[in-house]
């Protein structure tokens, strides 16, 4: 099949896109004490030089003293902010799109490299996975100084000129910390039995986010039901429960939904083919990304374990994206590998695909 439908245009709010294909955010840690190098700015502009219609940087995380367990991971708030905005306009200069992915990481395991933050890790009750505690409770003051920071960072980030902002809500970081029932175990108002309950500490980061940068800018949440810590993990077991998930995240003001599988084409719920995306889209309305294994044999995660990736057919997708499902198709991989591969993909060069290894993990290309 031919991908021409992935190359119309897309708009909505502050997004104006060439075409549906969003790069993916992926955590690369080449920003020495969280500053973005011109390294950095390069390997986005190349991005966007070869037709990836938006792209979401990797993730970069919001100003708290415990956010990250990583001394590479980029940040985005005081010096960083400098960095970013030569990304920015380099991304612009090649006639792309980009919004920053902001991040908290909530309660980690320690870095391998034994470094750590300045604080101990902070979560909804101080666990980083079901029984495991590897950090503190975060008091009241906490939780409100954490949502401001998110705010001022989607600030900045309208500032600095990006395209739009999305939220990291995914894959068991503090966002998703809250969400998960084995993860918070609070009982006043930040937990709570049902999903709906533990939904208020992303409800009123999305708040604030509106509060400070406006009601113009794009804003995305990326969203999974499965974990690092566990694969089969439904937040959500029907589309009844994952409405009243979704909806108070709409209402609060997000515009599109980023919905994280470990693969694309595998059904949510029993009973229909549909996906994650599919599924946000057809209870929500609004505007959907999917994402997981698209291009490439395999999946992410098994990538650090040393498994290498092949190119793959797009028919299952493209059979998908033309009947509805949803509207952005977020490629990582593909695009970490080759800053090419959009443009690969529009001209049919399909033979010149390239395929991913570990080793890719290790460079900026």
């Amino acid at each position: 099949m031919k991908a021409d439908s992935l190359f119309s245009p897309f708009q909505f709010k502050s997004l104006n896109l060439k075409n549906r294909i969003v790069m993916a955010p992926m955590t690369r840690s080449f920003s020495p004490n969280g500053i973005p190098t011109d390294e950095v700015a390069e390997y986005y502009k190349k991005r966007a030089a070869g037709e990836a219609g938006l792209i979401l940087s990797e993730g970069t995380v919001i100003e708290r003293p415990a956010s990250s367990n990583d001394p590479n991971v980029p940040h985005f708030y005081g010096q960083a902010l400098e960095g970013w905005q030569k990304v920015i306009d380099g991304v612009h200069a090649a006639g792309g799109s980009m919004g920053p992915q902001i991040w908290h990481m909530g309660v980690m395991e320690n870095h391998y490299s034994g470094w750590v933050p300045a604080a101990p890790f902070e979560g909804p009750s101080g666990l980083n996975n079901p029984g495991l505690k590897n950090g503190n409770a975060m008091t009241e003051a906490d939780i409100a100084d954490t949502i401001a920071a998110f705010g001022r960072a989607a600030a900045d980030a309208k500032r600095l000129g990006f395209d739009c902002v999305e939220l990291h809500g995914a894959h068991g970081y503090l966002i998703d910390q809250f969400f998960w029932e084995g993860t918070n175990l609070r009982d006043d108002q930040w937990g709570g039995a049902t999903l709906p309950e533990r939904s208020r500490f992303a409800v009123e980061v999305i708040k604030e986010v509106r509060r400070q940068a406006g009601d113009d800018l794009a804003l995305i949440i990326r969203l999974s039901q499965w974990k690092p810590s566990a694969y089969t993990n439904k937040l959500a077991a029907t589309p009844q429960e994952m409405e009243a998930w979704l909806a108070p995240l709409v209402e609060a003001g997000v515009d599109i939904l980023h919905c994280s599988q470990r693969r694309f084409w595998e059904p949510e719920f029993e009973g229909s083919d549909l996906n994650f995306a599919g599924w946000a889209r057809k209870i929500t309305g609004k505007p959907t990304i999917t994402v997981g294994s698209v291009g490439l044999s395999g999946e992410f995660l098994a990538a650090f374990s040393g498994e290498s990736s092949e190119p793959s057919s797009l028919d299952e997708l493209l059979r998908r994206f033309d009947r509805g499902d949803f509207d952005l198709v977020a490629v990582g991989r593909p695009l970490l590998a080759d800053p090419e591969w959009a443009r690969k993909i529009r001209e049919n060069r399909t033979a010149e695909l390239k395929g991913f290894t570990k080793e890719a993990l290790a460079e900026l290309v």
